[in-house]
C-alpha cells in the first residue's frame, strides 16, 4: 500500500493519467463518430459515377464504346467534360436517333436531371473537361447587354443571325434558333462547341462575356422588348428586310409608274 501511494504521488502520475484519458477519448471518438463531410461527399460522388456508368452502358456504349473511347458510330467522350454531356442529353440531341440527317437536332429529353447529372459525372471521371456552369455564371445579374450584343454580332451573327433566329449552313446543316433556349444550355454550347459550332473557352470568351451574350439574347427575344424600328420581319436580318423592300417597295413604285403612264396616254388620246 505504501508503494502504491508513493506511485500516486509521483510527479509524472498526473501526466500519465491525462495521456491515457486522451488516448481513450480519441479512440472512442474514432470508433463511434460519423464520417466526415469530405468522406461523405466522396462516397456520394462515387455512387453518382457508378450509377452514371450503368446508364452509359445501356444508352451510350453502343456508339461511343464501352469506355467512352469512341467508335465508327460515335466520337470519343474522353475529355469532353460534364458540360458537354449536360447540353447534349438535356436538349435531347443524345442519344441520337437511329436515322440521322446532316446534323443531330434537338428533341424531347428522355432522362431526368438526376440521371443527366450521373451520366455527366461518369464522363467527367474519364478525363478532365468543362464543368457544368453555375447559375451565377449564366444568370442575368451583373450582365452588360450592350457588350453582349457587340460580342454576339462579332462572333455569332454570321451563323445565328443578328438576333439569334438561326440560319442555314452548308450541306443541309444549320445554326439553330436560340429563341427560348435555356441560358445554361447557351453557356454550355459556347463552352463546348457542339457539332458545327466552334468552342469559346474562357481563354477566348470569358465567363463574364458569355453572361453578357446570354443577357443580350434574352433581351432582344423577350416578348416585353419593343421594336423601335417597327415591324421586325421575324428578326431575320437585312436579307429579309432588303427582299421585302425590293418586292413591295419597288413593286409599288412600278405600279405607280404604270398608272401614271396609263393616265398620261389616256389624256393624250382625249
Amino acid at each position: 500500500m505504501k508503494k502504491l501511494s508513493a506511485r500516486r504521488r509521483h510527479p509524472l502520475a498526473a501526466v500519465v493519467v491525462l495521456l491515457f484519458a486522451l488516448a481513450a477519448t480519441g479512440g472512442l471518438y474514432a470508433a463511434f463518430a460519423p464520417a466526415s463531410k469530405a468522406q461523405a461527399d466522396e462516397t456520394s460522388q462515387s455512387l453518382t459515377i457508378k450509377e452514371g456508368k450503368k446508364l452509359y452502358e445501356v444508352g451510350c456504349a453502343s456508339c461511343h464504346g464501352t469506355g467512352g473511347q469512341g467508335s465508327s458510330d460515335g466520337p470519343s467522350l474522353i475529355g469532353v467534360g460534364a458540360a458537354a454531356v449536360d447540353f447534349q442529353v438535356a436538349t435531347g440531341r443524345m442519344p441520337a436517333a437511329t436515322s440521322q440527317g446532316p446534323q443531330v437536332v434537338k428533341k424531347k429529353n428522355i432522362y431526368t436531371q438526376d440521371q443527366i447529372d450521373q451520366l455527366a459525372a461518369y464522363i467527367a471521371s474519364l478525363g478532365a473537361g468543362p464543368e457544368v456552369p453555375t447559375k451565377e455564371q449564366y444568370g442575368p445579374d451583373g450582365a452588360d447587354i450592350a457588350k453582349g450584343g457587340e460580342l454576339f454580332r462579332t462572333n455569332c451573327a454570321q451563323c445565328h443571325n443578328f438576333t439569334g433566329k438561326g440560319g442555314a449552313l452548308t450541306k443541309g446543316k444549320f445554326a439553330p434558333d436560340l429563341t427560348g433556349v435555356d441560358a445554361k444550355h447557351i453557356y454550355e454550347a459556347m463552352q463546348t462547341g457542339p457539332q458545327n459550332m466552334p468552342s469559346f473557352p474562357d481563354t477566348t470568351l470569358s465567363s463574364k462575356n458569355k453572361k453578357d451574350v446570354i443577357a443580350y439574347l434574352h433581351a432582344i427575344n423577350s416578348s416585353e422588348t419593343e421594336q423601335p424600328g417597327g415591324m421586325e420581319l421575324g428578326g431575320l436580318g437585312p436579307v429579309t428586310e432588303g427582299l421585302f423592300a425590293w418586292i413591295f417597295g419597288l413593286g409599288a413604285l412600278v405600279a405607280v409608274a404604270v398608272w401614271v403612264a396609263a393616265r398620261t396616254a389616256k389624256a393624250k388620246k382625249s
